[in-house]
């Protein structure tokens, strides 16, 4: 059926969904940039729930993508490869280690400054890998956390 919302009514609406609760800053962002679009575009068409989340899902991916770039760019790997690394971690759930060590290898950096790296990187990985995960756990990345 039909229903107005306001915009705090559906960023509540969405955010009560059990696997987005921890995305309400997302969610918000991505309501924002929806209510630009549809103002610029001259559109006042409604959206149906399933329009509405189908556009948050891409909207996530999006964002995800251009922060693993932009970590990719502050720690000196190559985003092809971060990308990679984060998918198979997301394809098993399973964090891997040694695949940590081989994503910083072309670095060659002596152990201290890798193990350096290593931890700043997790830092910024862990909470992308959360979001990511939509509340499902990764094994192996509680050492980090």
């Amino acid at each position: 059926k039909k229903e107005k919302m306001t915009k705090k009514d559906l960023i509540d609406l969405i955010a009560s969904t059990s696997n987005l609760l921890d995305e309400r800053e997302y969610i918000e962002e991505y309501i924002e940039a929806l209510d630009r679009f549809i103002k610029s575009s001259g559109e006042n068409k409604g959206l149906s729930e399933k329009e509405v989340m189908e556009g948050y899902q891409k909207f996530k991916a999006e964002k995800s993508s251009k922060e693993l770039i932009s970590i990719s760019q502050r720690y000196g790997i190559e985003p092809n490869s971060l990308e990679a690394f984060v998918n198979k971690i997301m394809e098993r759930m399973i964090f891997d280690g040694e695949k940590l060590i081989d994503l910083l290898e072309p670095l060659n950096l002596s152990w201290r400054e890798r193990t350096e790296k290593e931890l700043a990187l997790m830092d910024e990985l862990v909470p992308l890998l959360k979001k990511m995960a939509d509340g499902r756990e990764i094994v192996g990345l509680k050492a980090y956390e």
